[in-house]
């Protein structure tokens, strides 16, 4: 049996939290460009290993399951880049956004969060990259006579289809609850209690159809380097790919969907929780 004063030790109050955000803000702070570069580049990679796995789940659902069972199908699988980031350690941009607690407090100034946020978005976007081009040259998008890279290319094209303001939005909704994931894990040092932690707000973000910049970043550069590397195979598929373009994909979606999730994550959830428990 776990008595009051261990279980206190194990799980810390909302209030804790909020102080271990601010002591991990300051370490990531103060941690080099060089090892900002290499934690967004591996952070980055993992995100987009969650997307290649989310991918080959739903691949081949539609029209036969549910929409909401494959939505739901398609986010726990995602999890798995969430869970690669916190416990097995690297820089994310998107839970970063969490920095906004120490500078509320003044334990960080404004160009330390830049200078990581900057850092670690550029780390992101390369590790993104470098899955999408493995992916290509593993032409893992033939599997299942080529429906997987039919899925790819639906998912990145959609992307490139919303407004301005819906692409913000959308980005605001994905990242209060990327980020709640991450906070959530702020709770506890048991590795089964963080993962648990991180499954059932991600599932939702992506059950529900929310946009965040790092996933977006490999989901968006495969479907582009699938488009421009091996237009026999595309044609083959019937699909109409006109919108799906880098313009549509830098400014309309990734942008957008940044700003969102900066307002979502550092906004809704950091600023919130530092105004309510911080002196």
């Amino acid at each position: 049996m776990t008595t009051n004063d261990e279980a206190k030790s194990i799980y810390l109050t909302p209030r804790e939290m909020t102080i271990k955000a601010e002591e991990l803000a300051i370490g990531k702070a103060k941690l080099s460009i060089s090892k900002l570069l290499l934690l967004g580049i591996l952070a980055g990679a993992y995100i987009a290993l969650g997307a290649v796995f989310s991918a080959v789940a739903v691949t081949g659902m539609s029209g036969v399951w549910p929409y909401g069972i494959t939505r739901i199908t398609a986010g726990v699988t995602f999890s798995l880049g969430l869970i690669l980031v916190l416990v097995g350690g690297a820089e994310l941009f998107t839970g970063n956004n969490l920095m906004i607690i120490a500078l509320f407090s003044h334990k960080i100034t404004f160009s330390a969060l830049l200078r990581n946020w900057g850092w670690v978005y550029l780390g992101n976007f390369i590790g993104s990259v470098i899955i999408a081009l493995l992916v290509i040259c593993s032409r893992m998008y033939t599997f299942a006579s080529g429906e997987l890279g039919k899925t790819i290319l639906n998912v990145a094209n959609n992307k490139t289809h919303y407004t301005f303001i819906q692409a913000i939005a959308l980005g605001i909704l994905c990242n209060i609850l990327v980020c709640l994931a991450v906070w959530l894990t702020y709770s506890t040092q048991n590795t089964g209690a963080k993962i648990l932690a991180i499954i059932f707000p991600i599932s939702a973000f992506i059950a529900a159809g929310f946009e965040h910049s790092v996933a977006n970043m490999y989901i968006l550069s495969v479907g582009l380097f699938l488009k421009g590397i091996d237009p026999t195979f595309v044609a083959g598929l019937k699909l109409d790919l006109t919108s799906l373009t880098w313009i549509n994909a830098l400014v309309f979606n990734l942008l957008p969907v940044t700003l969102g999730n900066i307002i979502g994550g550092a906004g809704f959830v950091g600023l919130m929780y530092a105004f309510i428990y911080r002196e």
